[in-house]
């Protein structure tokens, strides 16, 4: 067996999305080569309704599939399809934009004022990118947990793991998404397979993740002329963790123990022309999507 070492940490960053909601940003907009077939992951939790009730009103999407993984609060769900519905505490939807579709989707807080869920980006290969939208909408109680006998607790939204299925399916990239635990001061080491790209996004605790012998955490920041400095640190929230090639990860939980999302889809390896909301394989493609938009005819698929 072969434990991934890490290839690159970084903090999320603050970021300004939809109507002005402020969230961080763990990756985006950027070399999509090493996150392959995943092309973004957005961390929108926030106590403050002023930074994220003005949401994210209609837009579009085409060529990619967004998954979208509520922790707290809700979020008020719609497009142009018909669909409508609203997204609670575990709660998980999965939407292939295929072809093309508009939506909106308005964050809501809990009692408390508090919002916190992640949207994360797949890309679709070029046989799937004008293929028909499609949702998958799951609730929490049809996600299924399981727990090892020290204590680490896996949800399992999306893939095989440790014996169980999550419930989405039929999607391209054949993803694994887990939201894992590992209680205070176990160390644990889980599958993910040599063919696939694999990262790590922490929100919770802390911790180190490990190669075969010593603590590996190496955390990359932007210095003040704009070059990268690298230094060993603890990993701990809203630290993105990716990692180079091999079949296991192994991760130190801390005193407070570590929550992370792991994350591993196989690459899908094609050209990326990306525009916002909207990513095709060729400029070409890219620049047909935007001026379907002007003249009206983008939706391919009717209610």
């Amino acid at each position: 067996m072969s434990i991934r070492a890490v290839k690159q940490i970084v903090q999320s960053t603050p970021t300004l999305e939809g109507a002005g909601v402020r969230l961080r940003r763990a990756f985006g907009f950027g070399d999509t080569t090493d996150f392959d077939p995943f092309l973004l992951l957005d961390d929108f939790r926030n106590d403050n309704p002023e930074d994220y009730l003005a949401g994210f009103p209609w837009h579009p999407h085409r060529g990619i599939e967004t998954i979208t993984y509520v922790l707290a609060g809700t979020v008020e769900h719609g497009d142009s399809l018909g669909n409508q519905g609203n997204l609670g505490a575990g709660d998980v939807q999965w939407m292939t934009a295929g072809s093309g579709i508009l939506h909106q989707e308005m964050p809501k807080g809990d009692p408390q004022g508090r919002m916190h869920g992640f949207q994360l980006w797949a890309n679709l290969p070029s046989s799937l990118k004008m293929t028909a939208p499609r949702y998958q909408d799951v609730s929490a109680r049809d996600i299924p947990e399981v727990t090892d006998d020290d204590g680490t607790r896996v949800r399992i939204v999306c893939g095989d793991f440790w014996g169980q299925t999550g419930p989405i399916d039929g999607v391209a990239a054949d993803p694994r998404y887990l939201d894992v635990f590992v209680p205070a001061g176990t160390r644990k080491t889980l599958p993910v397979e040599t063919s696939r790209h694999a990262f790590a996004y922490v929100f919770a605790g802390g911790g180190t993740f490990r190669d075969a012998s010593e603590p590996r955490a190496v955390q990359t920041d932007l210095v003040g002329d704009g070059t990268e400095s690298t230094s060993m640190s603890q990993i701990g929230d809203r630290s993105l963790v990716l990692f180079d090639s091999g079949d296991e990860v192994t991760v130190q939980a801390g005193e407070e123990g570590i929550r992370f999302l792991l994350v591993s889809g196989k690459p899908i390896e094609e050209p990326v022309a990306w525009y916002g909301p909207i990513v095709m394989n060729t400029q070409a493609q890219l620049q047909q999507a935007y001026a379907e938009l002007r003249d009206g005819t983008f939706i391919k698929t009717k209610r």
